[in-house]
């Protein structure tokens, strides 16, 4: 039972809040000041509650889930974990991570906790079946993380990362459909994808991976935290990032899930690393 649970809170899901952290060198090198309990109480606390939308997402699609031919395995679906026991866990869950934000003495990290909670409610209830509106509603939530860390070391958001984070989680949001699309999810189980065409989304891709890397481009180049003559060194590095996991995408079909793909892909971890190194690098 302890590991359908752990297998139900889908840890490994926690990867994505490294858009938590992507605001937090340039705010440190700004003149903010970490609070190293405040910032883990924060992020351990939005983790929980990341997990307690899994939890929820697989309670909701339970009766789907068992017609998938992959899905059919998930705890609840198969019945290894009782719809009892998943709401309690569930529950647990978000009212653990609430209580964990609500330490941190910031309120703009509650209010977070409550916003990412609830929107994903409204997605796993009725969004997700609606085209267009299911990646932007998917999207918001690596928004809201980028927030989140502001909010974390007490700092305002760039417009232009702003910007730049919104579009990069559109991006990874319309490679995640298209893989959905050409490993042919039928549309029982995805009913959005009825509003797509694989041209479409190619189109969506493309642009939305130009304008974060335009809207990255402007952020270094109109920052004040970053040296002169280096401002824009990270650039090539987050441009390789992109480019090289629209290949992983196209060419392995592998766009399915940012998760597997940062976790299996070397070059990606690689230029994860690259990124944080070089930024360090350029900062003042």
């Amino acid at each position: 039972m302890l590991h359908n649970l752990l297998r139900l809170a889908r840890p490994s899901h926690w990867i994505k809040n490294i858009f938590v952290l992507m605001p937090v060198p340039f705010a440190l090198a700004a003149g903010a000041k970490l609070q190293f309990t405040i910032f883990v109480f924060g992020l351990l606390g939005f983790c929980l509650i990341n997990s307690a939308v899994y939890v929820l997402n697989d309670l909701l699609d339970a009766e789907a889930d068992r017609r998938h031919s992959k899905k059919k395995d998930r705890p609840v679906a198969s019945g290894a974990v009782p719809t009892s026991i998943a709401l309690t866990f569930c529950m647990a869950l978000y009212v653990c991570g609430l209580a964990m934000c609500l330490a941190t003495g910031r309120t703009g990290v509650m209010v977070i906790g409550l916003i990412y909670f609830g929107l994903n409610l409204c997605y796993s209830m009725k969004v997700k079946h609606i085209a267009l509106l299911d990646v932007f509603l998917l999207s918001s939530g690596f928004v809201l993380r980028v927030y989140l860390g502001c909010f974390l070391v007490d700092v305002s958001p760039s417009n232009w990362l702003l910007l730049c984070s919104s579009s990069l989680a559109l991006f990874l949001g319309f490679v995640k459909r298209r893989a959905d699309l050409i490993s042919e999810v039928k549309i029982e189980h995805r009913p959005s994808l009825q509003g797509y065409s694989q041209s479409f989304l190619d189109q969506l891709i493309t642009i939305c991976a130009g304008v974060a890397l335009l809207s990255y481009a402007l952020y270094t180049v109109n920052s004040d935290v970053l040296r002169e003559g280096r401002q824009m060194a990270s650039l090539p590095v987050a441009a390789y990032g992109i480019f090289n996991y629209l290949r992983l995408a196209y060419v392995n079909d592998a766009g399915d899930s940012p998760v597997d793909i940062v976790c299996k892909s070397s070059s990606m971890q690689f230029c994860s690393v690259a990124w944080v190194l070089v930024v360090i690098w350029s900062l003042n």
